[in-house]
């Protein structure tokens, strides 16, 4: 049998969707007690909505982005796994790795070598494997990361608010930097999407626009793909 008959048959949908069914579920606690915690510290229903509205604009570009990789994954391992895998991780880059070092340990190279059934089935173990990790050091380390920030900040809520920007900065950088110093369209797009962010915020600040502030982050992506594409 075909791998691919494997990889898009009804028990890898079913199972791939008990999955999403179930960060849909977590999604829609997290939501719905976030509200409720607004309304007890005092918040508006205007700013809460306006907040919920800003969240989902600015998640329309990274979702895009989102929706290429899954392209491009499930060509290697079907739908169903490429569905689950980036609505769980959402790194399509982590994946494509993780997926070609399971494939490699059995001798098959992907893009190169033909897909076996062996090489897809030690793909999907690797994929959900690589990832266990993570999930392993939050259960374990969230409920103290509180106590963390106290003693880093020293009870200094000035402090601990310049740490929480300065972690923030240090991600964003990490996953920035590679792409500046690759010299290649990929800096074009990093320079071209900051460069947006930096003439559309002092507008939409000195102007007050609302609608830009929410929307700046998914036209500086959209902006720097298209730059890059057409160069």
């Amino acid at each position: 049998m075909d791998y691919l008959q494997i990889a898009n048959s009804f028990p890898m949908w079913l199972a791939a969707g008990l999955a999403i069914t179930l960060a849909l579920f977590q999604a829609i606690i997290f939501a719905k007690k976030s509200y409720n915690t607004g309304k007890e510290i005092g918040l508006t229903e205007g700013q809460m909505k306006s907040a919920m509205k800003s969240s989902f604009i600015t998640s329309i570009g990274p979702s895009i982005v989102i929706l290429t990789g899954l392209l491009s994954l499930l060509v290697t391992v079907g739908g169903p796994m490429a569905w689950m895998r980036l609505s769980f991780i959402g790194s399509v880059m982590f994946e494509m790795m993780a997926a070609g070092f399971g494939a490699e340990a059995v001798g098959v190279k992907m893009g190169i070598d033909p897909m076996t059934n062996m090489a897809f089935a030690n793909a999907v173990w690797t994929m959900i494997l690589g990832s266990i990790g993570w999930i392993v050091f939050a259960t374990l380390t969230a409920d103290k990361m509180e106590k963390v920030q106290v003693k880093f900040s020293k009870g200094d809520k000035g402090l601990l608010g310049i740490i929480s920007v300065a972690a923030m900065l240090g991600s964003f950088g990490s996953l920035v930097s590679g792409h500046l110093v690759a010299m290649n369209k990929n800096t074009i797009a990093a320079l071209v999407g900051g460069t947006i962010m930096l003439i559309l915020f002092p507008i939409a600040d000195k102007k007050n626009i609302k609608w830009l502030k929410e929307w700046a982050l998914t036209l500086a992506l959209f902006g720097g793909m298209l730059i890059a594409a057409l160069i």
